[in-house]
């Protein structure tokens, strides 16, 4: 029998992510959630979504997040931990109000959240407590007592996070031609996001250049790539560059974009890159069209050679890792000393999101914080 670890005060986890379009006729009403307020036309939003037509109106997210989601139960069943799992998404089925609702009416009134965003961010995060604020006031509009939602702290530098992620690396490394491996660049990836999004992330002390959402994505790679030195004998240059630009031209973003860095690379003779998108959970589809497409169509076009290393997506490990930030949060709510875990140099981050963390452009509610309206 399993070691019994008691979850308490908790009575359920909810895994909240994006969602995605599961076929053609879903990709414009999806993208219409995902941009909604913006005014952005129909016929803009089938421009957009010409990506998702590619893949046959599919995105992968849905499909990765159920295998998820079968990891964490078969991994609490494998640890003694009783605690049901749910799933929602923010902007498309299961949607994060009708997973609420359905919980309430399961009778669970204290649950842990673990978002499908490693880092801290707007959109990565503040975002995600809006939306729970949003489904929590909805429920209370039609006399549903909402539950209590407590989201789980940033895993970017948990070990079960990054050990998935420097293997695969190193296989991708592997996988290269054996006269271009030891030279072979490293381009750690995530999604650009706006510069002053990026300089406000994070608590209001960790504010400035780049904010915490930099910062942790820098300390994330150096971990990876201590990693690979010490795993293979060989010290592979590295850069941290951004992929998935979507706004407007005047506004900055995050640079350099992985396309722009591969060119630079081949013009300095560099024999063949690895590109690692750490700072995505899943293969969902900024990954297959942005570097699976996108940038391996610019490194065939310049004759670099290039791999994508994998993401975490259901390994075992990143499921024992939500394990363990379940069960440390839930010691921590009773009061308990814990022991986080964390690599890297900025150790484990907070539990609960203080005020001006990643603050949006106009004031929203948002649930899971010290400012939240719900106790």
């Amino acid at each position: 029998m399993p070691e019994q670890h008691t979850t308490t005060p908790y009575d359920a986890l909810l895994l909240l992510s994006f969602g995605g379009p599961e076929g053609p006729d879903d990709v414009v009403p999806f993208l219409a959630n995902v941009t909604r307020g913006r005014g952005i036309p129909e016929e803009r939003l089938k421009e957009v979504g010409k990506h998702y037509f590619l893949f046959g109106g599919v995105s992968p997210i849905n499909e990765q997040n159920r295998a998820l989601l079968e990891a964490l139960r078969k991994d609490f069943a494998e640890h003694g931990v009783d605690l049901p799992v749910y799933w929602g998404n923010r902007n498309w089925a299961p949607y994060l109000t009708d997973t609420l609702r359905e919980m309430a009416a399961d009778g669970r009134r204290r649950i842990a959240v673990l978002a499908t965003s490693a880092y801290a961010s707007y959109s990565g995060c503040r975002q995600y407590r809006e939306n729970l604020a949003d489904a929590l006031a909805t429920l209370t509009a039609e006399g549903i007592e909402p539950p209590r939602v407590d989201k789980l702290r940033h895993y970017f530098n948990h070990p079960g996070f990054l050990r998935p992620l420097t293997e695969s690396v190193i296989a991708s490394l592997a996988d290269l031609p054996e006269d271009v491996r030891a030279g072979a660049h490293l381009a750690f990836t995530t999604h650009s996001v706006p510069t002053a999004a990026a300089d406000t992330s994070g608590p209001v002390g960790d504010h400035g250049d780049g904010g915490a959402y930099v910062a942790q994505h820098l300390d994330a790679a150096r971990v990876i790539v201590d990693a690979v030195r010490e795993q293979t004998g060989v010290e592979h240059p590295w850069q941290f560059v951004y992929q998935s630009r979507s706004g407007a031209p005047h506004i900055p973003w995050l640079e350099p974009d992985i396309c722009d860095h591969l060119e630079t690379l081949h013009a300095q003779g560099v024999p063949a890159v690895v590109m690692a998108p750490i700072g995505f959970v899943s293969d969902h589809m900024e990954v297959l069209y942005d570097l699976d497409t996108e940038a391996t169509a610019k490194a065939a076009e310049l004759g670099l050679p290039v791999r994508r290393s994998a993401t975490v997506g259901a390994d075992p490990r990143f499921a024992a890792a939500v394990r363990d930030l379940l069960l440390e949060r839930a010691a921590a709510e009773r009061g308990e000393s814990v022991e986080r875990c964390a690599l890297g140099a900025l150790g484990a981050g907070h539990d609960l999101c203080p005020v001006g963390c990643c603050p949006a452009r106009a004031p929203r509610p948002a649930a899971a914080g010290a400012d939240s309206p719900y106790a």
